[in-house]
C-alpha cells in the first residue's frame, strides 16, 4: 500500500540544515573571539614589577616636598561617583606604607555617598613615622539628581581653600557664602593643587548624563582656577578578567586601553593623565603589583600638584 509514497530523506534535510546553521555558529564564535579582551604584544607602557621598582616609589613619596616654601603639604582632591573607590584609594595608599591593611576612611559601595563629610588624611611613612608632604582630600561623593551627592558649588569652595576639615556636606544646599567668605582669596597652602577624578572602569560605559554634565561644570572650574585634573580608573581586575588574573597584564589589555581612551574622549583629559588602579578591598595581605600602581598614580598626582605650584609662582612673577 502506498507504494508510489516515500519520506523525505534525512540525509537531504540533515544537509540543508547543516548548510545555514554553521555560518551562524561561526559567526558566533567570531563575534565571542571579537568580545574576548585581546593581549597585546607590547605593553602600552612600561613598568618594571619588581621590588626595587616599589622602593623607589616609596622613597620619592617620602622625600616628596612642595617646591613653595609657604605650603607644607600638597592638597588633593579626590571626586567620583559613589562607590567608585576615593576612601578606598586612601586605605589602601595608607596600607602600603603602614605594610599592613588599613580602613581609616569609611568605604564602602551602597547607594549613596558613604562619605558625608570633608576630610583630609595626612598619611605616615610608616606605621608611627611622619606623616609626609601631602594630604589626600576626601568628598562625599558625586550623584546624577541636583540634589543628590557633593554640589559643584562646594567642589568650588573646596578648590579655594574654604572648606574646613569635617565639614558636613549638604546635598540640598550649597555652603553658606558667609562661612566660606568668598570675597577672600585664601593662601596657596590653604588651596586644592590637584584634582583626581575617580572613575569605576565596570560603570564607565552607564555614567548618567546629568554626572558627565556635573564632570563638565567641575571640569571647567578646574581649568579656570588652574589646577590639574587627572582620572583613577579602579577596579580595573573587575573590568578585564586579563587583568583580574594576572594583575601585570593591565598595561597589556586591550580593553583598559580602549577604556583609558574613552575616558579621553568624553572627558577631553590627556590619556597620560589617566592611570588605572586596582584598590584593595577584600586582601589580607599586601601585593607588590597592586602597589606599583597605587604608588605610581601617587606620584604623578605630586607631578600634577608641582605644575599647580610652578603656575602659580609664574602668576606671582608677573605681579
Amino acid at each position: 500500500m502506498g507504494g508510489g509514497s516515500s519520506k523525505p530523506t534525512e540525509p537531504s534535510n540533515f544537509t540543508e540544515i547543516h548548510r545555514r546553521v554553521m555560518p551562524v555558529q561561526q559567526m558566533v564564535r567570531v563575534m565571542e573571539q571579537e568580545r574576548k579582551p585581546k593581549i597585546l604584544d607590547k605593553p602600552w607602557r612600561d613598568v618594571k614589577w619588581d621590588e626595587s621598582t616599589k622602593t623607589k616609589l616609596m622613597k620619592f613619596l617620602k622625600e616628596y616636598k612642595p617646591p613653595v616654601d609657604s605650603v607644607p603639604r600638597a592638597r588633593i582632591l579626590l571626586i567620583g561617583l559613589v562607590g567608585a573607590g576615593k576612601s578606598s584609594f586612601f586605605n589602601s595608599i595608607n596600607s602600603v606604607f603602614r605594610g599592613n591593611m588599613t580602613s581609616q576612611a569609611e568605604a564602602g559601595d551602597m547607594g549613596t555617598s558613604l562619605s558625608l563629610k570633608y576630610r583630609t588624611y595626612k598619611v605616615k611613612a610608616s606605621r608611627g613615622g611622619k606623616p609626609m608632604a601631602f594630604l589626600l582630600c576626601d568628598t562625599m561623593g558625586l550623584e546624577a539628581t541636583e540634589d543628590g551627592g557633593v554640589r559643584t558649588e562646594d567642589i568650588v569652595s573646596v578648590l579655594k581653600g574654604y572648606v574646613p576639615d569635617k565639614y558636613q556636606f549638604d546635598p540640598t544646599q550649597a555652603m553658606d557664602t558667609d562661612v566660606c567668605q568668598t570675597g577672600i582669596e585664601l593662601p596657596l597652602k590653604d588651596r586644592i593643587h590637584c584634582v583626581v577624578y575617580v572613575i569605576d572602569a565596570t560603570k564607565l560605559a552607564i555614567m548618567p548624563q546629568g554626572m558627565k554634565t556635573k564632570v563638565d561644570e567641575i571640569r571647567k572650574e578646574t581649568k579656570f582656577n588652574e589646577v590639574p585634573l587627572m582620572v583613577l580608573l579602579t577596579k580595573v581586575d573587575k573590568a578585564c578578567p586579563l587583568v583580574e588574573k594576572d594583575l601585570k597584564n593591565v598595561y597589556r589589555s586591550g580593553y583598559i586601553k580602549e577604556l583609558i581612551d574613552k575616558v579621553h574622549q568624553s572627558l577631553g583629559i590627556p590619556v597620560l593623565n589617566v592611570l588605572p588602579v586596582k584598590n584593595y578591598s577584600s586582601e589580607s595581605d599586601l601585593n607588590d603589583t597592586c602597589d606599583i600602581l597605587l604608588l605610581t598614580a601617587m606620584k604623578q598626582m605630586l607631578n600634577f600638584a608641582d605644575n599647580c605650584f610652578d603656575n602659580w609662582d609664574e602668576d606671582s612673577d608677573t605681579e
